[in-house]
């Protein structure tokens, strides 16, 4: 029909009618005749089964056309200190950061959104942080990876919270969830366990200027999480410094012999040095010991050398000794033997059973009598003459 335009809105749909480009009403579902004589009308048609209205006039729209839309559509303008969650049909679905504006088209969809003054508490609360971690929806997921720092603190760690470079609080084991908007947030994680450092090929001069190379273990713990935390910037670096440092200044000062005779006196003096320093910062020592002394290779040839000297020597003492109490042995036995018969004719039959030992056959003549005094002969000792 010449200068009528027919449009039909289904139930799920709504429309926007323009004049010259400005809004003249909300089209409701249904069957519209429009009376276009000029051609100057213009239909914008929306499902309301997606909510959110993105168009091109924004918050002018709102506010030059309030009266036509506020029965169709739901604005949002969320302030520079807070943040929009955007709730449909009792869901989750969306993050609104500060300073942003939103639109809602209303009945198919109960669209909600909950503002959070984020300006003094920047804590997510746990619930809200669970649905945003451990959701499904990708889109809710990045959108809540964005807004959120998230940290967890694992057992036997302190985590500290710094807000804008300064540090807030101590946070013990758990998950923390702080809103990113407005301010910088940072968390930095401590392990409180029992920690150990290993010091490995230090090359030291001792007092004699022998080089050694030098491997030193240690353990250590944090104890006091705040020192560490704004006096020291990479506590490790600080200790291993400390212990390389102690460690030349232990060795520098003894010989190879005073080093390779008392270990433990080393490691006392080096964990003496170190402990009241790292005591200071928050750091308690628990044990320090050499692992290794490594000798350069012609002092280790010479060494050798000196040690198998020592152990030839001591075989020798050990053996003159023996040979000694073997001889003072056979005195003896030789001085009670020379007044006694008895005992005498029982070394005699003691020979005679060795040496029958090693026959394997054996001749008599005379009888026994003949074997004893036959056999083993024993010259008699000379006799004293007056």
């Amino acid at each position: 029909m010449l200068g009528f335009k027919i449009v039909e809105i289904a139930d799920n749909e709504r429309a926007l009618l323009f004049k010259r480009n400005s809004l003249e009403r909300v089209l409701d579902p249904g069957r519209h005749v429009l009376v276009d004589l000029a051609g100057k009308l213009r239909v914008e048609r929306y499902d309301i089964t997606k909510p959110e209205l993105t168009h091109t006039l924004g918050r002018f729209l709102i506010v030059a056309s309030r009266d036509l839309v506020s029965s169709h559509i739901h604005s949002v303008d969320i302030a520079d200190s807070q943040v929009g969650l955007v709730y449909q049909d009792q869901k989750l679905v969306d993050v609104l950061a500060p300073g942003s504006f939103r639109m809602y088209w209303k009945g198919a969809v109960d669209t909600e959104v909950r503002i959070v003054d984020i300006s003094e508490d920047y804590a997510v609360d746990p619930g809200l942080l669970a649905v945003l971690s451990r959701s499904k929806d990708g889109k809710l997921f990045r959108t809540g990876a964005e807004a959120i720092y998230y940290i967890e603190v694992p057992d036997n760690h302190v985590g500290l919270l710094q807000v804008n470079g300064k540090l807030e609080a101590q946070l013990k084991p758990g998950n923390y969830g702080f809103w990113r908007y407005t301010r910088n947030i940072e968390v930095k994680r401590l392990d409180c366990r029992l920690l150990s450092m290993e010091v490995s090929g230090q090359e030291i001069l001792t007092k004699d200027r022998v080089s050694l190379r030098v491997n030193l273990s240690a353990s250590f713990r944090i104890v006091d999480t705040e020192k560490v935390a704004t006096q020291l910037g990479n506590y490790s670096d600080f200790l291993y410094r400390e212990f390389q440092l102690a460690l030349r200044e232990t060795v520098g000062t003894r010989s190879l012999d005073e080093l390779l005779g008392d270990k433990d006196a080393l490691n006392q003096e080096v964990e003496k040095v170190v402990k009241v320093k790292a005591l200071g910062y928050g750091l308690q020592v628990q044990d320090v010991g050499i692992k290794d002394i490594i000798l350069p290779g012609e002092m280790k040839d010479i060494l050798n050398q000196v040690v198998e000297a020592q152990k030839a020597a001591e075989a020798n003492q050990i053996k003159r000794r023996e040979e000694t109490q073997a001889t003072r042995s056979l005195h003896n036995t030789a001085k009670v033997m020379e007044g006694n018969p008895v005992l005498l004719r029982l070394k005699e039959l003691e020979i005679l059973e060795k040496v029958t030992d090693r026959i394997d056959r054996i001749t008599v003549y005379g009888g026994l009598e003949g074997v004893l005094q036959d056999l083993v002969k024993i010259p008699s000792l000379p006799q004293d003459r007056d």
